[in-house]
């Protein structure tokens, strides 16, 4: 199974390093009564409502316009129980692949630092790291690494690769253990070639950040995007952390043919590839602020929005860490999606101020249409 993406799954983001202040926190609204557009909320709550009817365990939405947000809730969170998943205090979840985007925004503030430059190859600040059959670092650079077209292999297709029986085994792994299982097979295709969504990817360019700042990543996580833009519900679990802290919704997936309770997980599997813990809230302000250029200075964010087309139906442009998709209304998505055991997420921002995190805690047993719910939750 591929896991830290829904693109598989649902087909399935001062100068301004570390330095910004955080902005007042978005109003947020315990019910759906207080939401700007009452057709938007109507058009998410019945998406919610109608995953639930389906057999999804719940859904959780959030949405913010003109600074306020509302969360609605379908389903319950704990199946042992039955209690219906509150909307308040806000849910924390495991969203994925969502984590890319922070560490991309990462790269783009050192790449404003002058520390790191985009078309140099990822040879030059992992010294023969990236080696292997048919590949080479001297010839990937660290703009294809955050592409998806370095054409490295994946990792995350290794059978021991696999976040919840880890944590039942008690295994962890280091992301140069991660790496190396990566590297036992072939590239996928010379630099450069095509796009091919691919873990490693996230796990080299994480590598690249610990490198350059000589700090864990998750430290350089907390201190530029975490804490200046106050996302108070957002960290990355450490090594052997396997639980969520505070509120959350236990999260479901199907385990040889019973739905079984995944929700702990050993988090150095996807480690910054997808294994972040955040909440709507959090994951909309992160969106909104960085199309704002709050997060990464206005050249390097040009260069994360500058997209390509994927040649994935669900996924039609890819930038920098950064999905992004025009909405039938005229306005444009940037955000990214996330699959991890138990959790299915997408969340993103447009450009003219609407955003939104839309959070599955069981996989859905028929693919949405990605782009229709993009549109339903972003457009006016």
């Amino acid at each position: 199974m591929r896991r830290f993406s829904i693109v598989a799954a649902m087909a399935v983001v001062v100068s301004l390093v570390g330095c910004a202040s955080p902005a007042d926190g978005p109003e947020v609204s315990p019910s759906e009564n207080r939401a700007e557009s009452s057709g938007r909320v109507q058009r998410v709550r019945d998406d919610i409502d109608a995953a639930v009817a389906s057999g999804v365990s719940g859904v959780i939405a959030t949405l913010t316009e003109n600074g306020k947000t509302t969360t609605l809730a379908a389903g319950v969170g704990d199946q042992a129980t039955g209690v219906p998943i509150p909307v308040e205090p806000p849910q924390r979840v495991r969203v994925g692949s969502v984590s890319k985007s922070f560490v991309a925004a990462i790269v783009l503030q050192l790449v404003a630092e002058g520390r790191i430059q985009l078309d140099e190859p990822i040879d030059t600040y992992l010294p023969g790291s990236i080696v292997g059959d048919g590949v080479d670092g001297r010839a990937i650079t660290v703009r294809q690494i955050l592409q998806h077209r370095s054409g490295l292999p994946e990792f995350a297709d290794a059978p021991e690769i696999d976040e919840y029986r880890a944590a039942l085994d008690h295994r962890t792994f280091t992301p140069a253990e991660q790496l190396a299982i990566a590297l036992r097979r072939p590239a996928k295709f010379a630099p450069g070639a095509r796009f091919t969504y691919t873990n490693t990817n996230y796990l080299v360019a994480a590598m690249l950040v610990e490198r350059v700042t000589g700090r864990p990543y998750a430290d350089a996580l907390q201190d530029r995007i975490i804490r200046p833009l106050g996302l108070t519900g957002t960290y990355l679990p450490a090594t052997g952390e396997h639980d969520i802290r505070g509120p959350h919704p236990h999260g479901y997936a199907p385990i040889d043919g019973t739905r079984t309770d995944v929700t702990r997980i050993e988090p150095s599997v996807p480690w910054a590839a997808g294994a972040l813990v955040s909440t709507g809230e959090d994951l909309n302000r992160y969106f909104l602020d960085l199309v704002a250029g709050k997060v990464v200075a206005e050249p390097e964010l040009q260069q994360m929005l500058a997209t390509l087309p994927t040649g994935v139906d669900s996924m039609p442009e890819y930038g920098l860490g950064v999905m992004s998709a025009e909405l039938s209304c005229g306005t444009r998505y940037i955000g990214h999606t996330g699959g991890i055991t138990g959790y299915a997420t997408f969340a993103g921002a447009t450009t003219d101020g609407r955003a939104a995190t839309i959070v599955w805690t069981e996989p859905p047993s028929e693919q949405p249409d990605l782009m229709a719910i993009l549109t339903r939750a972003l457009c006016p």
